[in-house]
């Protein structure tokens, strides 16, 4: 059970960028009477990640403690990222995103952020 528009599983990220991301496969027509699955990638805007303690941070403030089931939440705050019809298992979804650079993002909105994140770790080192 989840609340975003699908009837399989959906999988959560927190990525060393600080972020969480989200992957899960949808429906979509893919002509009269025919449909096939495509997968969704997404950012989560009302979570950030810390990498090295491990541990989801609220971008609202929250007076009880924080868990990880708590992401997949109501009216989710998401940016979707990429949608990928080529992409056929879950397993090819994993690969997908263990193959991307951070620092070289090919998410299409995330290039610009990527750079300049990797600009500004320059800048401070």
């Amino acid at each position: 059970m989840t609340f975003l528009p699908t009837h399989y599983p959906v999988h959560f990220y927190g990525l060393p960028d600080g972020k969480v991301y989200l992957c899960f496969a949808r429906f979509y027509e893919a002509g009269f009477n025919n449909t096939d699955l495509e997968f969704v990638f997404a950012r989560h805007n009302d979570f950030v990640y810390n990498y090295n303690d491990e541990i989801i941070v609220p971008m609202a403030e929250f007076r009880a403690p924080v868990y990880n089931e708590m992401v997949d939440n109501p009216d989710p705050d998401i940016t979707i990222l990429e949608v990928r019809r080529d992409i056929k298992s879950y397993t090819e979804a994993v690969e997908y995103i263990d193959s991307l650079n951070l620092t070289d993002l090919v998410l299409n909105p995330g290039i610009e952020s990527a750079k300049r994140m990797v600009e500004e770790m320059q800048i401070g080192a």
